[in-house]
């Protein structure tokens, strides 16, 4: 018996752009790329939290307006921004900042006073309120990475009554946008199959 195919495959490139959200920079230069290069081009991208009626958040659009929400005086804060962007808080060195990283710094950190929790995820709601709770924690700075991995500091901040600095996503080139893996497999098979 003579199998026909489904489909003519076709090849030729596609790129998935399946970087953080917050990877601006990677994400237009992959869409320039694909534009000059005529690949087709899919981001897979996280749905961002949303604030419910409890939350206590302070949304701001950059690292330097999050610097600027924080509190003139003293306070202990959850800093869960990644180690990149540590240098804006120096600006506020009164502060005491609880960070907590996957591998020990290999380099002296730009805040004066800073503890380093080093772990690994996925975290749960139980753990981050043990860990904000016994560190006394009374600020939470993140960016909107959404998600489920990274999310468990932001319910624990909400069953504390916490208030959370939430930095806004970056703009992005517009481009195909979809939040799960089947959308970007039924996708691949679309463009293989149809060409479309």
């Amino acid at each position: 018996m003579d199998l026909q195919p489904t489909c003519a495959l076709k090849v030729s490139p596609h790129v998935i752009d399946a970087t953080h959200p917050f990877a601006d920079t990677m994400s237009q230069n992959a869409v320039l790329a694909c534009a000059a290069s005529n690949t087709a081009l899919i981001a897979l991208e996280r749905e961002p939290w949303i604030q419910s009626s409890d939350d206590r958040w302070i949304c701001v659009d950059t690292l330097q307006a999050a610097v600027s929400a924080l509190p003139a005086d003293p306070a202990t804060v959850f800093l869960a921004i990644g180690r990149q962007h540590l240098d804006a808080f120096a600006a506020k060195p009164q502060h005491a900042y609880i960070l907590r990283f996957v591998d020990k710094p290999d380099a002296p950190l730009p805040l004066p006073n800073a503890e380093v929790i080093v772990a690994r995820g996925p975290f749960t709601e139980y753990g981050d309120l043990a860990l904000l709770r016994s560190n006394g924690v009374q600020w939470v700075v993140t960016r909107n990475s959404g998600g489920t991995g990274a999310r468990s500091k932001i319910d624990a901040a909400r069953r504390l009554g916490l208030p959370v600095v939430m930095i806004a996503r970056p703009a992005m080139p517009i481009r195909k946008t979809v939040q799960t893996v089947g959308e970007v497999m039924a996708w691949l098979n679309h463009e293989t199959c149809l060409g479309a």
